[in-house]
């Protein structure tokens, strides 16, 4: 590995683990909705927040998982409105945000959207936003799935490429068009049967994600990435089959996957190349915590978990990346410390102020 390489994504000290949350303040009642029709207005600009989107790089795109939360109230929206009127209307005020170009579609996850509805999300958005979209779970679960989440058969289609195309590649290229930022395709986690084979499984994704179409000439900034729930698949075998068919690594912040620490091999082995980041959760609630960080950190207003180590861990990739030319498609839950638009504002504040070089 060349001393550039690892220059540019340095050995990250292990963080500690987290404290124990302290009760959230108390707040003040909530403001009255808005009507369910309603437009859904921005949040008056901050001049702090224009300040500091400029001095981040250009290559740059940070963003928000999804965007109907009634509890980003005077942070993003105007006003308090319904989770459904922010679900239906909330696209075009969440990409007035000094700080947000990118948003992740995660409802693609549970239903392929259509090219109409893809359309409709870019027509919300200025030129320059671009889209970090989730596979169908149809094509990266392994298993199909019953109302609680409990694996009850064989999916018959998993990895299949012509499902892949029909259902996610095509419909997004024709409705986002150049607005596509990343394909993320996020592998749930893989029956230990699947995994046993290793060589047979990399084998497979990568005869899919050869078999799509090419994205550059509709969606020059486009890129495909694959995340995994598995880190026995973080290996050079993965990387190496990534590389081969032209996709890159989704580096997966989440409590089923070790820290950033120990994914950056895998960036470094597909240098140079663009950063896609989804911070999924804060790692204290373990492997299967997102219900329990639901219930913690409603109605996501506030930080509830600051996590400052894995902040400063990822805005050194984050530079590291963009100062040598390469985009970046950064997406942050809010279960990561509990309000998505803070920690946006707190991981920019970190990119901004590390030394130039």
């Amino acid at each position: 590995m060349s001393e550039v390489q690892d220059s540019l994504f340095p050995d990250l000290p292990r963080p500690p683990e987290a404290p124990a949350a302290a009760p959230p303040p108390e707040t003040e009642a909530p403001a009255k909705k808005k009507p369910r029709g309603a437009t859904v207005a921005p949040a008056p600009t901050d001049p702090a927040l224009v300040e500091l989107a400029a001095a981040l790089p250009q290559g740059l795109r940070l963003g928000t998982s999804s965007w109907s939360y009634p509890g980003w109230a005077n942070l993003v929206w105007d006003g308090e409105y319904a989770e459904t009127v922010l679900s239906k209307n909330g696209l075009s005020a969440l990409a007035q945000h000094p700080l947000f170009r990118t948003v992740s579609l995660d409802r693609n996850f549970y239903r392929a959207l259509t090219a109409s509805q893809y359309a409709r999300y870019a027509a919300m958005v200025p030129a320059d936003f671009r889209f970090v979209v989730k596979a169908p779970s149809l094509v990266t679960d392994a298993t199909v799935r019953d109302e609680s989440g409990r694996g009850t058969q064989v999916n018959p289609v998993f990895l299949n490429s012509e499902i892949a195309i029909q259902e996610f590649v095509q419909p997004a290229l024709e409705g986002l068009g150049d607005r596509i930022g990343a394909l993320v395709f996020q592998l749930s986690p893989i029956p230990s049967q699947l995994l046993a084979d290793q060589p047979a499984l990399l084998a497979r994704i990568g005869e899919m994600l050869e078999a799509l179409p090419g994205l550059k000439q509709t969606a020059p900034d486009a890129v495909i990435a694959v995340e995994v729930r598995d880190p026995q698949l973080l290996c050079p075998a993965f990387a190496d089959m990534l590389r081969s068919v032209g996709a890159t690594f989704c580096m997966g912040l989440h409590a089923k996957m070790p820290p950033i620490e120990d994914q950056l091999p895998m960036l470094r082995a597909l240098w140079p190349g663009p950063l896609v980041c989804r911070w999924n959760l804060h790692r204290r609630h373990g492997r299967f915590g997102y219900e329990d960080a639901e219930k913690l950190y409603g109605p996501f207003d506030k930080i509830v978990d600051p996590d400052p180590e894995t902040r400063a861990a990822l805005a050194k990739v984050i530079a590291g990346t963009t100062r040598a030319g390469q985009n970046a498609f950064v997406t942050v839950s809010n279960n990561a410390e509990g309000c998505a638009p803070l920690t946006i504002a707190s991981l920019a504040r970190d990119i901004v102020d590390l030394p130039s070089r």
